[in-house]
């Protein structure tokens, strides 16, 4: 599983995954299933397209690269991801039609998903994003089975895991394009007769999306999910912990449904050294080199030496969300 996070996130994760693969010995692009929701999504798709972890980290370290299925690919993080700030949103509501069709039962969404219905939507392009996945695949779905991208219907209000029999049929690219639309910031994704957005605005893991799988162990690596209980000063930074205890606390009721399936779940996160890599924006291009080198050391030693989670009720004084996660 692989959770949302930004550009910051997706620098976090590489490095994650690269201590993942070296801890279990096994070749990621061998995973049973390979499931992602925002920033995870990206990552989701060229793994699941073939793209070796390796690759992937040479590709944030250095750049272009000559080999494999990016090579030839120019990727430049600090324009094609939109910049660190957002553009002036339309002035009107995200998605009145979610409203309407759920106005006598909103409370059974997601506080975010209400949320992101309110805000006023974005005016910020994600194609550079479908260009990237579009160059590994151009057409049709991942070359392999398992691969899954997460995004939110942003006309019914329901949780879409693209790749899925269950959901609609679409190209690889532009599912990670509406998993990526962050509310807000980005312009929906048009798929179909449907509006598409960021599938973090569901759950930044949707890690419940696991039970019913048969899956004996599986490996959550969640950018927004954090265990550390600091005491930041500066004010964005105490809004950004509190989001964060939020998607935890989520995060966690999640994996025990999950646990409760029959699985083991490994759940990782960023450390206090990460959190203070990645500061209080998870877009902040100037700062994911740093981010991705400190996730590489940090991530193995938090595998190799796991610690035991906390208690749900460690996060329950931030607020309660809605018990319905699924």
């Amino acid at each position: 599983m692989l959770g949302g996070g930004g550009v910051l996130g997706a620098a976090w994760m590489v490095g994650a995954l690269s201590a993942l693969q070296d801890e279990l010995g096994v070749d990621v692009r061998e995973f049973d299933e390979v499931v992602g929701t925002s920033a995870g999504s990206v990552v989701a798709a060229l793994v699941g397209a073939g793209v070796s972890v390796t690759d992937l980290l040479h590709h944030q370290l250095v750049g272009d690269i000559d080999v494999g299925p990016l090579a030839g690919y120019s990727w430049n993080y600090e324009r094609d991801t939109g910049g660190d700030r957002p553009g002036r949103p339309r002035m009107a509501l995200g998605s009145r039609e979610l409203l309407r069709r759920n106005a006598l039962h909103l409370r059974s969404l997601p506080p975010t998903a209400v949320l992101s219905a309110i805000l006023p939507e974005g005016r910020g392009s994600i194609e550079a994003v479908g260009a990237l996945v579009g160059h590994v695949v151009p057409s049709g779905w991942a070359p392999r089975t398992g691969v899954t991208v997460v995004a939110l219907d942003f006309d019914t209000g329901a949780r879409v895991p693209f790749g899925r029999p269950e959901a609609p049929a679409v190209d690889l690219a532009p599912a990670v394009m509406a998993s990526c639309a962050i509310p807000g910031w980005y312009q929906p994704v048009r798929i179909g007769e449907h509006r598409y957005i960021d599938g973090g605005a569901w759950s930044s893991t949707n890690l419940d999306l696991m039970v019913g799988r048969g899956l004996d162990e599986v490996y959550v690596l969640a950018p927004q999910v954090s265990f550390v209980k600091d005491a930041p000063t500066q004010w964005r930074t105490r809004v950004e912990r509190q989001w964060r205890n939020r998607v935890t606390l989520r995060a966690l009721r999640e994996l025990a449904r999950v646990h409760a399936d029959g699985a083991e779940v490994t759940m990782l996160g960023p450390g206090e050294e990460d959190l203070e890599a990645f500061g209080s924006n998870l877009m902040d291009v100037t700062r994911r080199p740093r981010v991705i080198e400190t996730s590489l050391r940090t991530s193995a030693v938090a595998l190799h030496d796991p610690a035991p989670l906390p208690d749900r009720s460690a996060f329950e004084d931030v607020g309660r969300l809605n018990e319905d996660v699924g």
